[in-house]
């Protein structure tokens, strides 16, 4: 089995995965409220406080802590002459090659949190599937679209 790629995707990309994991943490946290009142005014079972309260804790360390340490850790990419090779996954860990030839078009993308970052991801389209990059800084994520297309276009003219 050949080497896996070795670009890793910035380290500020875990923060805003963590960004993200405080956002679902609080609608958890939100579903836990709501037990716990409808539990006051229907039951008062006590170990329904205890439980709700533990499963938003171990939602929170999941969703802020672990996972994007995880994702992050695993995230590599790699783009060469004729593929561009991906790299990702929290607990089956994929690897997708991605033939030059079959690129179509190459987008970057900065949503709110990611520009307060200086970060953008990058999607390459085929006919069939796109595959994204995230959290590339946005020099490196322009610079990496410009190569890619061509690369592809390149990839083109060969065929």
């Amino acid at each position: 089995m050949r080497a896996g790629p070795i670009n890793r995707i910035s380290e500020k990309g875990l923060r805003v995965w963590r960004i993200y994991g405080i956002f679902q943490t609080l609608i958890a946290l939100l579903l836990g409220i709501g037990v716990s009142v409808i539990n006051y005014f229907t039951g008062s079972f006590m170990w329904l406080y205890i439980v709700a309260g533990a499963v938003v804790l171990l939602i929170a360390y999941l969703l802020i802590y672990l996972f994007p340490r995880v994702k992050w850790m695993r995230w590599r990419y790699e783009v060469r002459e004729q593929e561009i090779e991906l790299q990702h996954g929290l607990f089956v860990v994929k690897r997708t090659l991605v033939p030059m030839v079959r690129v179509q078009h190459v987008d970057t993308e900065q949503g709110p949190i990611l520009r307060k970052y200086d970060l953008a991801s990058i999607t390459i389209s085929t006919a069939a599937t796109n595959h994204t990059i995230p959290a590339l800084v946005t020099a490196e994520a322009d610079e990496l679209r410009g190569r890619i297309s061509v690369l592809a276009r390149v990839a083109e003219d060969d065929v």
